[in-house]
């Protein structure tokens, strides 16, 4: 009953996680019935009450359903419970009419030239506010929602104000220990980039921290912690909170999701990572996807990233380092051999002072490096046995270099390797670049753009127990935002969230591709934040992105409106002017006429865009409309989607054990539902079908979640190939993994 959520950093999980790709399409048995789930096992939920008094709704709960057992009350971030009982009588449970909103308890765990000063943090010291006080964030607090924080650290101690531990339930949220099982260091690490004061300075070095560990051993908790930690950021009025974590769930609905939305309601600056799943887009993940929150990506600072280039071709090939190993710093010519997984007997005889090319899977990252250091390698490089790149740590320090590339750059240089050959690097001083692996929107459903704004989370060096680390992912990028709200919200005490973000986003510097054509608003929102810019800027238009929804090709004009605020925070009159956009055929805007705000005044006005949706295919569609302020000119990107463009139709595949005996558990998200849905099983070196794990016709959209008892799976043990599909009118997606059906084995790892 696990729905996990992915840190923007550590990728540890408590059951088993196989990677996904996509498989060609293949004919499909005859399918069999799905076996009758257990009304009798016990579940747990998190329920979203309708506006109704909690009392009135507690006693018909108990009146009615005297076997569910209510486990926690949520009045602040939302008004709900989390509730424990039957399967049969928590799905009646949510058909009632007081119900708005069910999802089972999620399972989450934690998503160099120095980036403060490359974004104004360090410039904006020379700032001062109205009281005469330097801009260090002096009187701001920032919550931070974590893994907890080694307080003891000297960069730390002065800005640690307290917190709270949803974990041990105490007052002490010190981080998970080195000398302990699963040991942490996200949380510190997230705190130092905010307000590190000592040998590294963060964003806000005089802003107090408060931390609520929510996230336990190896960086694991549940949505209840989580939202118990929004509830008491709330409840402790803090000015900012942040949220490193996340999942690869692309829905606006998560619980998560609706408690950040309830915290900026309440007047608190939400800021949360958007994940690590790019590049591809529809990969950003709950909680980022939440409307009112802060969702930030993660670009590059200023940093000389390693490229390997293979003799006798031009191709170079983009390095990612491994956490814990030794920084990438080759400079000659070096051999190169590959040695399959890495396993002892995988390597040939000669291996001394040779560069390694493995494969990912079956040994962990750990022991492919110790084993090729046994026999003398100088580096490894890990390539991913998956599509894509991936961002990898090692349990302990190696002193060789480390680095991971993509599944496609490694079957190359395998595909090419020979007698003669070697491998040269050459350094590449990259800046203001979107991280490969910062995830991408839009957002499914409200077709939101998401991330809001892109922030350095590449080779950031922080605080981390004892001692300090670079670490990258958009667990990086989002408390530089974090730190950034704390400076802007001392000098601007009394602004709303809504008029913090839009200052942040109207000011951001948009980002452009090495063709020089301006990134997609769905890939970095408005841009790299410049906080010098956000702290001086006294016009503001917001919202500060626009979503026009989903359209149908085959449906008539339509004209789109969007209600925008101009808000004058100067002293004295502007005057506000809607630039026309670029043409687009399709399009056709009404815009209001120059406007003049008096001084410390807003004003609202309507934006139209008319459009014809028969001339635009299926697919997403961005651009931008400006506005002029003085010498000020603001972007606003906007976004429309037309038919169901092609986002994916299964997100968040996992599988492993249950919470109760001799049962399997899996779960993923059906972010538009499926005409029809199974989990297909094959001999994995036959490709002989065996059987259905699950199969079900017009499956709702939203989490799918379900136990399936040894007993009623009527399939031997063992390892298969499973293939999952979901098919949505004329669209099928499916995707392709492993699956253990073993409770011994499974229970082993």
């Amino acid at each position: 009953m696990c729905s996990f959520v992915k840190s923007s950093f550590f990728m540890m999980f408590i059951i088993i996680f196989y990677p996904l790709q996509t498989y060609a399409t293949i004919q499909y048995p005859t399918i069999p019935a799905l076996p009758e789930e257990d009304q009798e096992e016990r579940i747990a939920m998190i329920i979203v009450v309708n506006d109704q008094p909690l009392s009135k709704v507690k006693r018909r709960i108990r009146q009615s359903y005297p076997s569910v057992l209510i486990r926690h009350q949520f009045q602040t971030a939302f008004t709900g419970f989390s509730v424990e009982g039957k399967r049969g009588d928590l799905e009646k449970l949510m058909k009632e009419s007081y119900i708005s909103h069910a999802s089972p308890v999620a399972t989450y765990e934690t998503h160099i030239e120095e980036s403060v000063p490359f974004i104004g943090g360090e410039q904006i010291r020379g700032y001062f506010n109205e009281r005469n006080e330097r801009l260090t964030g002096k009187g701001v607090t920032v919550a931070i929602v974590d893994t907890g924080i080694d307080y003891t650290h000297p960069d730390l101690r002065h800005s640690f104000k307290g917190g709270y531990d949803f974990v041990d339930i105490d007052t002490d949220p010190m981080e998970t220990k080195a000398n302990e099982l699963g040991a942490t260091i996200h949380g510190t690490h997230v705190a130092g980039i905010i307000a590190a004061d000592g040998k590294l300075k963060g964003m806000a070095p005089d802003a107090s921290i408060i931390m609520y560990r929510a996230l336990g051993p190896n960086g694991m908790g549940t949505s209840e912690q989580v939202i118990a930690a929004i509830e008491k950021a709330i409840e402790d009025k803090v000015d900012v909170l942040n949220l490193s974590l996340g999942n690869d769930v692309n829905g606006p609905d998560w619980p998560t999701s609706l408690a950040l939305n309830k915290a900026v309601e309440k007047g608190i600056i939400a800021v949360v990572s958007s994940g690590n799943s790019g590049p591809k887009p529809w990969t950003v993940g709950s909680p980022g996807t939440a409307s009112k929150a802060i969702s930030v990506g993660a670009s590059t600072p200023p940093i000389k990233v390693p490229y390997l280039s293979l003799s006798g071709y031009r191709k170079q090939i983009k390095l990612l380092p491994l956490y814990g190993a030794k920084e990438w710093d080759l400079t000659g010519s070096e051999d190169i051999i590959y040695a399959k997984l890495g396993e002892e007997e995988d390597f040939p005889n000669d291996v001394q002072g040779k560069v390694v090319l493995l494969k990912r899977g079956k040994l962990s990252f750990t022991e492919k490096v110790q084993n090729s250091i046994n026999r003398g390698a100088k580096a490894v490089l890990i390539y991913n046995d998956v599509k894509g790149r991936f961002i990898g740590h090692l349990e302990k320090e190696f002193s060789i270099p480390v680095a991971s590339i993509s599944k496609e750059d490694g079957e190359w240089l395998r595909h090419n390797l020979k007698n003669q050959t070697w491998l040269k690097t050459v350094y590449k001083k990259e800046v203001d670049t979107l991280a490969d692996f910062s995830s991408r929107g839009p957002v499914t459903t409200s077709w939101d753009i998401k991330p809001d704004v892109v922030a350095p989370g590449v080779a950031i060096d922080s605080t981390i127990p004892s001692g300090y680390l670079a670490l990258q992912g958009t667990s990086m990028a989002a408390p530089h935002v974090a730190g950034a709200c704390a400076l802007i919200k001392q000098v601007r005490p009394n602004w709303t969230p809504e008029q913090v973000k839009a200052s942040l986003m109207n000011s951001a510097k948009p980002l452009k591709s090495k063709e020089g054509n301006l990134l997609p608003a769905y890939e970095q929102g408005a841009g790299r934040i410049d906080v010098v810019k956000a702290i001086q800027t006294e016009a503001l238009v917001y919202p500060a992105s626009i979503t026009f929804g989903q359209l149908k090709s085959s449906g008539a004009r339509v004209q789109k409106q969007v209600t925008l605020t101009l808000d004058n925070q100067s002293n004295y009159p502007k005057k506000f002017i809607f630039l026309q956009p670029d043409h687009r055929e399709g399009i056709q805007w009404k815009l209001p006429k120059t406007i003049v705000i008096r001084a410390n005044e807003q004003k609202q006005v309507t934006v139209t865009a008319d459009i014809t949706p028969s001339l635009f295919h299926q697919g997403v569609y961005d651009g931008s409309l400006y506005v002029q302020a003085d010498d000020q000119q603001i972007r606003i990107p906007y976004l429309f989607v037309t038919d169901e463009p092609d986002y994916p139709r299964l997100m968040g595949f996992e599988f492993g054990l249950a919470d109760i005996a001799n049962t399997f558990h899996y779960e993923l998200y059906l972010p538009g539902g499926a005409d029809e849905f199974g989990i297909a099983l094959y001999d994995p070196d036959t490709l002989r079908f065996i059987g259905f794990l699950d199969w079900e016709r017009n499956v709702k959209r939203g989490l799918r979640s379900i136990d399936i008892k040894k007993e009623k799976l009527h399939l031997p043990e063992g390892l298969y190939k499973a293939i999952i599909f979901a098919k949505k009118g004329e669209k099928e997606d499916q995707l392709e993994t492993d699956i253990l059906l073993d409770l011994k084995l499974l229970k082993s790892r």
